[in-house]
């Protein structure tokens, strides 16, 4: 069990890919320093900052509904990273490395979630109750 949030390899993922974000916006015109450049780093941060808010939830409920955001945040960061490279601000190649990170992310999520979310109960069969077994 992780005494911190910060001791979560997908925490720590996540950070690197706001870092990595964050230096590959940084040659972003000026203009779009309140528009664009704002939007995918705070996208980009977000993601960590979800997986961070789930840990310091208690039910499991509320933990899975913040690996829920975190989960958008990656879609939201995919979708501004190809919005850069469609408009000619970066080369795909230049955004390949960090999609890449998110797309295995965005699994790691996915996965963490279907961990932690309660299964449903076998139900009996209609017709037959527990004591039918015995």
């Amino acid at each position: 069990m992780y005494k911190s949030f910060r001791e979560m390899p997908i925490w720590g993922e996540a950070m690197e890919i706001a870092e990595l974000v964050f230096r590959l916006t940084e040659s972003l015109p000026k203009k779009e320093d309140y528009g664009l450049t704002s939007q995918i780093r705070r996208a980009a941060l977000s993601i960590s900052a979800n997986i961070a808010e789930a840990f310091g939830r208690y039910h499991i409920n509320d933990k899975i509904n913040f690996y829920y955001f975190s989960r958008g945040s990656v879609a939201e960061t995919q979708n501004h990273l190809e919005y850069v490279s469609r408009v000619g601000y970066f080369h795909q190649a230049g955004v390949s490395t960090i999609d890449s990170k998110l797309n295995k992310l965005y699994e790691y999520i996915n996965r963490l979630i279907k961990f932690l979310k309660p299964q449903p109960q076998s139900q009996p069969k209609p017709g037959y109750t527990n004591h039918d077994t015995c």
